[in-house]
């Protein structure tokens, strides 16, 4: 029964035309190669014209020698294999209207100037550093409360309470939506608050649960009386418009409490069933004027997508800020912030970089995977070098053993240099965390690798000088003691072959 499932499921049946759509793009270029020699000709001067592209283009530097390496050893077929699917950036329709969208937010962005001026007497650097978030449409905030959540079976029944207290609205932003009592137990609520009149929106990524919800799932929660999306559906055609997802985590109540992390909607993320040992995960629940930010971001997209409204003041934080029995006090500076691929400033990167370049004593870092640029190789190994303590967690459990071993590629070259590197003993680590010196901290949704920092729609948040930053680093140390370190000489057998399966992972790695 199981296998039959399987053989009708949406997944094989897109995967299925997918793939003889390949076979038919790969038979008629062959077909028409060997009768026409000019035809070859054409697919060879594609093939010169794409490589030109991408090495004129700004993507990453690993990202193009992906692409170009298969090119040039198949001039004939490369240029329109990247032509189809290679490209980075949205489809022409989609981005317009996110380019559009944005671009009216920026309207309503409150203005920070004088919370940068007061971190500038404080610390140039990391005024410098929020002044780029700030300019990327990401304000940073004062009067907002923080609260870290280490597991997602803490965080969860503090959702369901803020749910349950909801008076007019609530927008959620997902990548994974799956049935069970995790899911359940909020559409329960959003079912009873739109019954009650209030505005109650979701997105959800349309690949992230396209095995894991029905395909005409939208038109159920419609008939709740919830308002849905179903972000960049993924149709059967080799596009490359399918690589772009909606990353994001975030549930906005009533414009004054905000949550976001790792978790995402599905029983694994409160270990309620069991998928790769003990899931470790994180949430934030924030209360104050940061929380426009989160509310903004989803906004953006719902009008990009649905366009069903152009004024946002009605969402402000401090609209219904009284309705909350304690008011927001603050005690750091919090930006959460955006990042997508429709443009090429890979903010999260840039972000990940200023904090590490700036670390002097430690740099503490939880990620589920670990394919990193070269430019971030380098920081690393550099921060090392110069006597930072770094260190980094990743699962001991894969989720995708491919994947596992692309991540595995890259340890060598970092533990030579110093940087100290666990695997998490009791399952799998889906944290996106960097916490340095005391100081500064992130929690989001940015994994360390090409497709979070280049590829999706994401959010992060980022502390300075706030409670928050304690918690995080004491949730790091708390999760290596039940990590094993890697020393290159017991845990990696780094022999012939498989350093030569670990470069070809590496080369390939920024299309995973």
């Amino acid at each position: 029964m199981k296998f039959l499932n399987k053989i009708f499921s949406r997944v094989f049946t897109i995967g299925f035309i997918i793939f003889i759509q390949v076979v038919f793009l790969l038979f008629l270029m062959f077909e028409f190669q060997l009768a026409f020699r000019i035809v070859r000709v054409f697919f060879v001067l594609i093939t010169i014209s794409q490589i030109v592209s991408i090495i004129n283009s700004n993507k990453n530097t690993a990202y193009k020698m992906a692409w170009i390496i298969p090119m040039v050893a198949l001039p004939t077929f490369g240029g329109m294999v990247y032509f189809v699917a290679g490209g980075k950036r949205p489809g022409r329709f989609l981005r317009k209207r996110m380019d559009k969208s944005e671009s009216h937010s920026q309207k309503f962005k409150p203005d920070c100037s004088v919370t940068l001026y007061e971190i500038e007497k404080q610390d140039l650097c990391m005024k410098n550093i929020f002044g780029y978030i700030d300019r990327m449409g990401y304000p940073v905030y004062k009067k907002s409360d923080v609260c870290y959540y280490p597991l997602g079976e803490y965080n969860f029944p503090v959702m369901l309470e803020e749910l349950r207290n909801a008076k007019h609205y609530i927008f959620l932003e997902y990548f994974i939506i799956a049935d069970g009592y995790m899911w359940n137990s909020i559409l329960d609520i959003l079912k009873d608050k739109a019954s009650r009149g209030l505005d109650v929106r979701l997105i959800y990524d349309d690949v992230g649960c396209i095995s894991l919800l029905p395909n005409n799932y939208p038109k159920t929660l419609e008939s709740y009386g919830i308002k849905c999306i179903k972000f960049n559906p993924f149709r059967p055609v080799l596009s490359s418009v399918a690589n772009n997802r909606d990353h994001r985590k975030i549930m906005v109540i009533d414009g004054h409490t905000g949550f976001t992390g790792g978790i995402n909607l599905a029983d694994e993320y409160i270990n309620r069933i069991e998928r790769f040992g003990h899931w470790k995960d994180d949430g934030i629940m924030l209360k104050g004027d940061a929380v426009w930010n989160l509310t903004e971001m989803f906004l953006s997209t719902w009008n990009a997508l649905r366009r069903t409204e152009w004024d946002f003041s009605p969402y402000f934080p401090d609209k219904y800020i009284d309705e909350i029995s304690v008011m927001p006090q603050g005690d750091g500076y919090i930006c959460p912030y955006g990042d997508t691929p429709l443009d090429d400033e890979p903010t999260s990167e840039n972000v990940y970089l200023s904090i590490i370049n700036k670390a002097q004593r430690y740099i503490y870092i939880t990620t589920p995977y670990l394919i990193i640029s070269a430019e971030m190789t380098r920081a690393l190994t550099l921060a090392a070098k110069r006597g930072v303590d770094v260190r980094i967690i990743t699962p001991g459990i894969p989720d995708k053993k491919t994947v596992f071993q692309a991540t595995r590629s890259y340890y060598p070259a970092l533990i030579r240099n110093g940087v100290k590197i666990y695997e998490y003993s009791k399952g799998f680590v889906h944290c996106k965390n960097v916490v340095v010196d005391d100081e500064i901290a992130t929690v989001g949704t940015v994994n360390f690798d090409f497709r979070s920092l280049y590829l999706h729609f994401e959010n992060g948040c980022l502390f300075y000088k706030s409670s928050i930053i304690s918690q995080v680093k004491e949730d790091f140390l708390d999760t290596q003691q039940y990590g094993n370190q890697i020393v290159l000489e017991e845990n990696l057998n780094v022999g012939f072959f498989r350093r030569i399966y670990y470069a070809v992972l590496r080369l390939f790695s920024p299309l995973m």
